[in-house]
C-alpha cells in the first residue's frame, strides 16, 4: 500500500530538527567581538585569555554546564574588515553559534561600529543561553542615556537590551558582566581576571586566590628547583602532568569535533541527499570511538557513538541493506540504553533512546512484521511522554509525542483500521498547529503538517471518502510547495513532493480526471528521475522511482493508451530488477508482484495471450513463494492473480476455465475486512464476470457514493 508522505523519520533529518534549535555544540570558548578602532587591545587580550592558565585545583572541576579545563582556548578573533559587506558572513555566523561566551570589547568605537553590534544581536538569537561579558577599554557604559554624554556611550546597542530564552529581544534593559581594564579600575590583570572568572563559572575571590597560591608554588618551585636532586624528579612530574592534561585537552577538543560532525555538518549534508558523504562523517566517527575504551567513554561521548550509529543504521536502511541496519541499530540502542541508566530523567537522553526504539520499529514495519512495529512505537510514545513530564513546556519534546502518534497512524493504514487512522492524524495536527502558531517559520513544523496532511487524505482516501482525501491532498501540495519555494534543491522535500503527486494521480483517477491524473503522474516520473540522479545508490529512490514507473503504466493501460504503457512497463519492471530479490523489504516484494500484473496486463492488451498466462503464473507463484507476512494482502493479491487468469482465458475461448479462475478468485477473497474503492472496484469487476449482478450492483452504488467515477 502505497502512502503519500514518507514515515516520519526522526534520525533521517537531524539531531534536532531544522528550526529547532540544535544541542549547542561548543568549537570556541569565546568570541572577541571589537571596533577594529581597537585592534591593538584585541590582539592582547586574545593571547592574555588563550595563554591563561587554570589553577590546577579547579581543572576538571564540574560546572552546570562543562568541566573546567586546563585553557580557554580557542578563543575566535576576527581579523578581516567587514566594512564592504552587507551582512555578517556565514563563517562568523558559525563562529558565534558554537561559541560558548561573547567578549566585547567596549568602547565609544565599539559603541558606533554596525558590525559589532550586529555581532552581539547574532550571540544573543543564536546563543541565548550563553554569556555576554564585556572589558571596557574607554567610555562610560549607559552614557547614551545621559543628556550631553551621548558619545562617551561604550556599550553597543544590542548589549544593553535584554533577549528573552528564545533569542528575541524584549526592549527591557540588560546589564551586563563587565570587566574595566583600564587603569584605576580593575586593571589589564584584574579585567583579565573576571573575564575568566565569568567564562569559568567560578567565584572571582576563587579565582583570585588560587591565582595567588598558584604564583606561591611557582615561586616555591623555583627555589626548590636549585636543589639538584630534586630539580629532575619535579621536572619529571610536571612533564607527566602537562601530558595528562594535554591528552585530557586533546580528548576533549576531539569530542567538541565529533559532535560537530553528528550535529551540523550531517544536517548540512542531508538536505543534499548523498549518502556517501553522510556515511564516511558516521564511519569517521566510529573510528574515533573504536580507539577508545568504551567503559571509560563519558556520558556525552557514550551518547555521541550511539547517534553516530544511529546516523550509520538510517543509511544502511535506505540502502536496503536491513541486516546491516539492525545490528547498527540495535548497537545504538544499548548505549542509549546506557546512557539513560545512567542519568533517567534526562530528556536529551531520553531524546537520543527513543530516535533508536523508532528505528528498530521502522525496520520491523518494513519487513511487514506490524505487531513488533506496535510494540516499539508504543515505547517511542511512552518515552516521548516521559520527556513532556519532565520538560512540559519544551516545545522539542511536544514534537516527539507528535511524530509519535503519526507513526501510530502509518500502522493502523497498514492494519486496514482505516477510521481510527483518520482519528490518529487529525488529532496530531491539532497540537502541531499550535506549535506552528507559535514558530511559523519552524520547517520541522511545516513539514511534519504536510507529512501528516497526506496521510490524512490516504486514510480518508481508503475510508471511502473520495472528495475529502482530495481536499487535503491538494492541501499538502500547497503546504510542500510552499516550503519547497523557500528550499527548491532539499531533496527530502522532493521525496515528499514525489509521494504526493503519485497520491494524487492515483486519486484522480479514481473520481474520472483521467488527463489531470495523468498529468501528475508525469511529474512524479520527472521528480523521481532527478533524485535517482543526485543519489544511485540510494535504494528508497530505486524503490520509489520502479514504484511511480509503474503506476504511471498502470494509468495509461487502465485508458487503454497501450504503446505508451509498454514504455513505462518496461522501465518500471528494470527498474524493480535493481533491488535484491532475496530481501526482507516488503515493498521490494509489492514491486515484483506490481511488475509482474503490469507485463501481464500489457502482454494481454497487445494480444499476446500465452506471455500474459506466462506472467500470471509468475505473480501467483510469487505471492505463494514469500509472502507479505499481512494474510489479507496476500488472498487480496491471489485473487487479483486469479481473476487476471480467468480474463485471459476468456480471452483464449476457454469459458470454463475462465469460469473456474473467477471463482477461486472470489473463494480467495477475504471477508469481513475494511475495503478500498479500488478493491471493492475489483471484486465487483469480479462477480459481474460470475453473473451475480445484483451483488456487483449494491458495491457499485457504495463506489458512486464515496465518490468514484468510472
Amino acid at each position: 500500500m502505497e502512502g503519500s508522505a514518507v514515515l516520519s523519520r526522526r534520525g533521517a533529518n537531524r539531531s534536532r530538527r531544522a528550526g529547532i534549535r540544535a544541542p549547542f555544540v561548543q568549537r570556541y570558548w569565546a568570541f572577541l567581538s571589537y571596533s577594529h578602532a581597537d585592534a591593538a587591545d584585541a590582539a592582547w587580550l586574545h593571547g592574555a585569555v588563550e595563554k591563561f592558565q587554570v589553577p590546577r585545583e579547579l581543572v576538571g572541576r564540574r560546572t552546570e554546564r562543562f568541566l573546567v579545563p586546563k585553557r580557554l582556548t580557542p578563543i575566535f578573533r576576527d581579523r578581516s574588515e567587514l566594512a564592504a559587506s552587507k551582512d555578517l558572513s556565514q563563517e562568523i555566523k558559525e563562529a558565534i553559534e558554537c561559541s560558548r561566551h561573547l567578549i566585547v570589547l567596549c568602547s565609544p568605537a565599539a559603541a558606533r561600529s554596525r558590525w559589532v553590534n550586529e555581532e552581539v544581536r547574532a550571540f544573543k538569537k543564536l546563543r541565548p543561553d550563553g554569556e555576554v561579558l564585556a572589558a571596557i577599554l574607554a567610555g562610560e557604559p549607559h552614557a547614551s542615556s545621559l543628556p550631553g554624554r551621548e558619545a562617551e556611550e561604550c556599550f553597543p546597542p544590542a548589549m544593553r537590551e535584554r533577549f528573552d530564552a528564545r533569542g528575541r529581544a524584549t526592549g527591557e534593559p540588560a546589564e551586563p558582566i563587565a570587566a574595566d581594564l583600564r587603569e584605576g579600575a580593575d586593571g589589564r590583570r584584574g579585567g583579565l581576571l573576571k573575564l575568566v572568572a565569568g567564562m569559568l563559572d567560578v567565584r572571582l575571590d576563587e579565582l583570585v586566590q588560587r591565582e595567588e597560591h598558584r604564583r606561591s608554588r611557582k615561586m616555591a618551585f623555583v627555589t626548590a628547583a636549585s636543589i639538584a636532586g630534586m630539580a629532575l624528579t619535579s621536572t619529571l612530574a610536571v612533564t607527566a602532568i602537562q601530558a595528562r592534561d594535554s591528552a585530557r585537552d586533546q580528548r576533549r577538543e576531539a569530542e567538541s569535533l565529533v559532535g560537530f560532525m553528528i550535529g551540523d555538518l550531517k544536517d548540512k549534508l542531508e538536505p543534499v541527499g548523498r549518502l556517501d558523504a553522510l556515511d564516511a562523517v558516521g564511519a569517521r566517527v566510529l573510528a574515533f570511538y573504536e580507539r577508545q575504551d568504551k567503559g571509560d567513554l563519558s556520558d556525552e561521548a557514550l551518547s555521541q557513538r550511539s547517534r553516530a550509529l544511529t546516523l550509520m543504521g538510517d543509511i544502511a536502511q535506505r540502502r536496503g541493506d536491513l541486516h546491516r541496519a539492525v545490528r547498527l541499530h540495535g548497537e545504538a540502542l544499548a548505549g542509549t540504553a546506557e546512557a539513560l541508566r545512567r542519568n533517567p530523567k534526562n530528556p536529551q537522553r531520553l531524546f537520543d533512546h527513543a530516535q533508536n526504539v523508532f528505528w528498530v520499529g521502522g525496520i520491523a514495519m518494513q519487513r511487514g512484521r506490524f505487531d513488533e512495529a506496535a510494540a516499539h512505537w508504543s515505547e517511542y510514545r511512552r518515552l516521548a511522554d516521559r520527556m513532556i513530564t519532565v520538560e512540559p513546556n519544551e516545545p522539542e519534546w511536544q514534537l516527539e509525542a507528535i511524530y509519535a502518534e503519526s507513526n501510530l497512524g502509518a500502522l493502523e493504514l497498514q492494519r486496514r483500521r482505516y477510521d481510527a487512522a483518520v482519528n490518529r492524524f487529525a488529532r496530531s495536527l491539532r497540537p502541531l498547529e499550535g506549535l506552528i502558531a507559535r514558530d511559523p517559520r519552524n520547517n520541522a513544523y511545516r513539514k511534519l503538517r504536510a507529512e501528516n496532511v497526506g496521510y490524512l487524505s490516504d486514510s480518508l482516501e481508503r475510508s471511502l471518502r473520495l472528495q475529502p482525501a482530495l481536499a487535503q491532498r491538494l492541501r499538502q501540495l500547497a503546504l510542500l510547495r510552499e516550503l519547497q519555494g523557500e528550499s527548491p534543491a532539499d531533496t527530502d522535500l522532493q521525496s515528499r513532493i514525489l509521494i504526493a503527486y503519485r497520491s494524487m494521480a492515483r486519486q484522480l483517477s479514481a473520481i474520472g480526471r483521467r488527463e489531470d491524473a495523468l498529468r501528475y503522474s508525469a511529474a512524479a516520473v520527472e521528480l523521481s528521475d532527478l533524485l535517482l540522479r543526485t543519489e544511485p545508490r540510494n535504494r528508497d529512490w530505486v524503490e520509489r522511482s520502479a514504484g511511480t514507473y509503474l503506476d504511471h503504466a498502470r494509468l495509461l493501460l487502465d485508458f487503454d493508451r497501450v504503446e505508451e504503457g509498454e514504455r513505462w512497463v518496461r522501465s518500471g519492471c528494470s527498474r524493480t530488477a535493481e533491488l535484491p530479490a532475496q530481501d526482507e523489504v516488503l515493498n521490494w516484494r509489492r514491486l515484483e508482484r506490481s511488475c509482474l500484473e503490469a507485463q501481464a496486463r500489457l502482454s494481454l492488451a497487445s494480444g499476446a495471450k500465452g506471455q500474459a498466462m506466462s506472467f500470471t503464473g509468475q505473480w501467483l507463484a510469487a505471492v505463494q513463494r514469500h509472502g507479505s507476512n499481512d494474510p489479507v494482502e496476500d488472498r487480496l493479491s491471489l485473487a487479483a492473480a486469479q481473476l487476471l487468469s480467468g480474463d485471459i482465458q476468456q480471452a483464449l475461448g476457454d469459458r470454463d476455465a475462465a469460469l473456474a479462475a473467477w471463482r477461486q478468485a472470489l473463494a480467495v477473497w477475504p471477508t469481513g475486512i475494511a475495503e478500498t474503492s479500488r478493491e471493492l472496484k475489483r471484486r465487483q469487476q469480479l462477480l459481474e464476470r460470475l453473473g451475480r449482478s445484483a451483488e456487483a450492483a449494491v458495491i457499485s452504488m457504495r463506489l458512486k457514493q464515496a465518490g468514484w467515477q468510472e
